[in-house]
């Protein structure tokens, strides 16, 4: 678990699914983070070595922060634990496919694929944006990875998609940006995004 601002968190977890031959390495990442009227978690994987420790802290956050738990989800193939944290704590479940209501705070840009829908969160009160596998950590930094798109829609990504993330997320006040391949970009995440989809 790494505390990235007070009331947001990120940790990682190995994927139960990784093979070598992926284009990602076999951690992850989720995001914790409190809301004024909700506690999100975002595509949430329990570390299957510490699910107990994991369980006891997760259960004293919901205790203490005494509001309703509401999980994000980037896409459709980042539900890894979704289904134990909603029973566990009674809680909604928001996907980019079916665009429900998001709690105060949260805003989702949301990207169409051929056959895929992943969105963006941006997290106001925390000024972070949030990205499933449509921005990954490179280099220090954080990078659109053209690679990873079907082979028919990387020309899409890199000469579409990239300048329309660009505009869609410019007037967004953003200092980090927490991805779930990689590591997150903890200072300066305006000019690492800006960067990124140049």
């Amino acid at each position: 678990m790494q505390e990235l601002r007070p009331g947001l968190w990120r940790w990682t977890a190995p994927h139960p699914q990784w093979e070598h031959a992926e284009h990602w390495g076999p951690e992850v990442g989720s995001v914790y983070a409190e809301l004024p009227d909700a506690l999100v978690v975002i595509d949430p994987i329990v570390p299957a070595d510490e699910d107990e420790l994991f369980w006891s802290a997760l259960d004293r956050d919901v205790e203490r922060v005494a509001r309703p738990v509401q999980v994000l989800l980037t896409v459709h193939w980042h539900e890894r634990s979704v289904a134990a944290v909603l029973d566990r704590y009674h809680a909604t479940l928001w996907r980019p496919e079916e665009r429900g209501e998001l709690p105060g705070g949260v805003r989702a840009e949301v990207v169409h694929g051929s056959d895929w829908v992943e969105a963006l969160f941006y997290l106001e009160p925390h000024r972070a944006l949030v990205a499933g596998d449509l921005l990954i950590g490179a280099d220090g930094g954080i990078e659109l990875p053209v690679p990873w798109f079907p082979k028919a829609e990387q020309e899409w990504a890199a000469s579409t998609l990239r300048p329309e993330l660009r505009a869609r997320l410019s007037e967004l006040p953003i200092e980090l940006v927490v991805v779930s391949h990689g590591e997150p970009v903890l200072t300066e995440g305006r000019a690492a995004l800006d960067r990124a989809l140049s």
